[in-house]
């Protein structure tokens, strides 16, 4: 009786050997590609989720507080001091959380929210100095004779003064006297050829306003709230972080170093901005204005940026925005960059005297 041969196995295992490495190795390298691109999907999904759910946890939060805050305003009453005077410290903390709370949500915002949030917390700001010049107003300050006699001998005695005179004259250390009102501003005012400091004590969260500075080096060592410049010539001004907005006009020949959350330039022309901003930075009837990053060191900067809640990381000091240049495809000749071999990374004040 005839025996069927054995197969051999030496073929089949060959074979059956080839077979496993060859097909499945194929199959492999689809499926780890089709795996590849679902996660890739997956994350651009998810990260588009968040960032929609971020949003629109943001502007409702936004809105809330804001609401919030609108509220303490328009209950303010000036009828009791006291009770005033502790609205308004509730409202202007609360406005400061708010400020962070936006400039910590900046990374996921759309442009077009981010201006919206920036614009509406400009209002409130606005708001809550005119309820506050309402309900508490500084105190009056008039000059006055004590008898007739003496004030018709100084009416006699005193030069003629037009109104416009009267008006603008300004102590040199920034107080401003009328006919009938006594005001001091933080700041400094008609100035020239001076150097002018400020502590951080006196800056903090305060608004900030330096006018009509003719030649003077400025530094404010500190946090302020809001930085206005405005009608200065050929200075140098220095400046700790802003947690809001700084606001230029009339600027010319001049150096600003300063980070902040937002910077608005009106009429400026010739002058250098040494810049750390969270937001687009703005100009507008600007020409021959150029822009660095920020470079300024001082002791306690580091604490005046947690102060201010500035994001460190985040800089756009390059994404101007001319809003007298609508053109996309071109740049505007209105502002440029400082090359990188012209910046100034020192800011040593060789002058002995300060005010």
């Amino acid at each position: 009786m005839d025996v069927p041969a054995a197969p051999c196995r030496g073929h089949e295992d060959s074979s059956s050997a080839g077979d496993v490495v060859r097909v499945p190795e194929r199959i492999l390298k689809r499926e780890q590609a089709r795996l590849e691109d679902a996660e890739r999907r997956k994350e651009v999904k998810e990260r588009h989720s968040v960032a929609e759910e971020n949003s629109d946890f943001f502007t409702k939060t936004f809105s809330r507080d804001r609401a919030a805050i609108d509220q303490l305003i328009d209950t303010c009453s000036g009828t009791d001091r006291a009770s005033a005077t502790r609205t308004l410290e509730e409202a202007t903390a609360k406005t400061q959380l708010l400020q962070k709370f936006l400039n910590d949500s900046m990374k996921f915002l759309a442009q077009y929210d981010l201006r919206q949030a920036q614009a509406s917390l400009q209002k409130l700001q606005t708001s809550l100095t005119e309820k506050r010049d309402e309900v508490l107003p500084k105190k009056k300050f008039a000059f006055r004779s004590r008898t007739k006699a003496k004030e018709e001998v100084a009416e006699a005695a005193a030069p003629p003064q037009s109104e416009e005179t009267v008006v603008d004259a300004v102590t040199p250390a920034g107080v401003r006297f009328d006919e009938t009102v006594y005001t001091k501003q933080c700041g400094f005012s008609h100035q020239e050829a001076a150097v002018l400091t400020k502590t951080a004590e006196e800056l903090l969260k305060q608004d900030v306003l330096l006018s009509h500075l003719t030649d003077c080096k400025v530094r404010l060592l500190g946090a302020p709230s809001t930085l206005h410049i405005k009608h200065v010539r050929g200075c140098e001004i220095l400046c700790g972080p802003v947690s809001s907005s700084v606001f230029v006009d009339h600027c010319r020949d001049s150096t600003l170093v300063v980070p902040c959350q937002q910077l608005r330039t009106h009429n400026t022309t010739a002058t250098q901005v040494y810049l750390h901003v969270t937001s687009r930075p703005i100009i507008e009837d600007c020409s021959g204005v150029s822009f660095a990053p920020f470079t300024w060191s001082y002791p306690t900067l580091d604490r005046d940026f947690e102060v201010s809640g500035l994001d460190r990381t985040r800089n756009n000091w390059t994404q101007v925005d001319d809003f007298n240049w609508l053109s996309a495809s071109t740049p505007s000749p209105n502002w440029t960059v400082v090359p990188e071999g012209d910046r100034r990374t020192t800011w040593d004040l060789n002058e002995a005297h300060e005010i």
